[in-house]
């Protein structure tokens, strides 16, 4: 895997169909790209051109599930891999690890882990030195299990999970650890994974300006709410959080969303299991577009401020519903 997230764009080779071709020395991080196969954007101050499709392989991966997805996924021009620490995706960095012996320089390989007090569980924000420092040596560990697992000396970003404390966010003891393990050639950038006051810890890490990358669970209706498995109480909709959205990718924070559709899945799959829940949201147009409920979705979010989707896919049917909306996203909001 690269050692740096600008690993000599001039070198760098770009798969268009099957055929590999040089990058252009554009100060671009280019990586199995496929325009004709797949969208591409730049993910904030990393310089990566990130496809629209980002495959989330933890809950994907637990147990091998989806693992025979990967090759079809890569083929498609997918080029970012999420996964997470073993302590919540039981063995699913392991069954990556496979993937990367073969395509690892080739893909951006993200990750993540804990940081326990910063998830925000109680009312009480409190976050003191003493519990920063007890964090990040625990999310410490936990990135040295991930590379051990994924079998990797590398990552190019890793996130702290379930972030929900904004001071936290800000912390100064967890952002020291981090560039210790970048200064260590572990990992480049660093990023929040966020369900839980979204909104909050997306404002912190613009104002510490130390992340290159959140995480962020949104919906065409607003933000969404992990605990309660509903829209955030008081949410406004996603085309008024646009603002937000916007300052953050101003500062250079690449936006990669989650849990764009999970809100209308079934509830075997925790979900509310109303396909229509959207529809106000969207125009008439919109609306007449052949596309499925979750493929709206996905392409509604994607257009509306976010870089990149991020979904957990468990079949070859719904990769391929999510390849199509998020390559075509563009076209019905042009």
């Amino acid at each position: 895997m690269k050692t740096t997230a600008l690993a000599t764009a001039a070198t760098a080779t770009v798969a268009t169909g099957t055929a590999k071709v040089r990058a252009a020395n554009d100060g671009m991080d280019h990586r199995n790209e496929r325009p004709d196969r797949m969208s591409y954007r730049k993910l904030g101050r990393t310089n990566f051109m990130c496809s629209g499709l980002t495959f989330g392989c933890g809950a994907a991966l637990m147990g091998g599930r989806a693992t025979r997805l990967l090759e079809r996924a890569y083929e498609q021009g997918v080029n970012h891999f999420d996964v997470g620490t073993t302590v919540y995706y039981k063995g699913s960095e392991k069954e990556l690890s496979g993937f990367l012996k073969k395509h690892g320089d080739d893909v951006w390989v993200t990750s993540k882990a804990f940081a326990r007090n910063a998830m925000g569980l109680d009312d009480d924000l409190t976050y003191n030195v003493a519990t920063a420092k007890e964090d990040a040596k625990y999310w410490t560990s936990l990135l040295e299990g991930s590379l051990s697992d994924l079998g990797q000396e590398h990552v190019d970003a890793y996130y702290l999970m379930g972030i929900g404390n904004p001071e936290a966010v800000k912390s100064e003891e967890l952002h020291t650890e981090f560039l210790k393990a970048k200064d260590a050639g572990k990992v480049d950038h660093f990023g929040i994974s966020t369900h839980k006051r979204a909104s909050a810890c997306l404002k912190a890490a613009v104002e510490c300006g130390w992340h290159s990358l959140a995480m962020i669970a949104i919906t065409p209706g607003g933000w969404y709410d992990w605990d309660s498995k509903q829209l955030l109480e008081g949410t406004a909709q996603m085309s008024e959080v646009r603002a937000e959205l916007d300052a953050a990718r101003a500062a250079g924070i690449g936006l990669v969303g989650m849990k764009a559709g999970r809100f209308i899945a079934p509830g075997s799959a925790l979900g509310k299991g109303d396909e229509t829940a959207f529809d106000n949201f969207y125009t008439e147009d919109y609306l007449k577009a052949p596309l499925t409920s979750f493929q709206r979705s996905y392409a509604f979010v994607l257009e509306n401020g976010l870089d990149t989707v991020n979904a957990d896919m468990q079949t070859f049917k719904h990769f391929e519903e999510n390849l199509i909306a998020t390559r075509d996203a563009g076209s019905y909001f042009a």
